[in-house]
């Protein structure tokens, strides 16, 4: 996701609130919002699947090789 497309989803908030979207920059804005949201998420499991634990009995459990489908090296 783009600066410009974050700066657009927050130009169509404001006229949203102020005069009203026409159907063409509803739909920009619904398409834009999911975009985002799909960027978010692939960023936190990015994020979540870096993490490894380290158990009581010393051993190191990958999270990400685990639970997230990140193949071994």
């Amino acid at each position: 996701m783009t600066a410009e497309q974050i700066d657009r989803i927050n130009t169509l908030y404001h006229k949203s609130q102020s005069v009203g979207l026409t159907p063409e920059e509803k739909e920009e804005q619904t398409r834009l919002r999911k975009e985002y949201l799909a960027a978010i998420r692939e960023n936190l499991r990015g994020t979540l699947n870096q993490i490894s634990i380290q158990e009581p009995d010393g051993t190191i459990t990958d999270l990400g090789k685990k639970y997230g489908g990140v193949k071994e090296n």
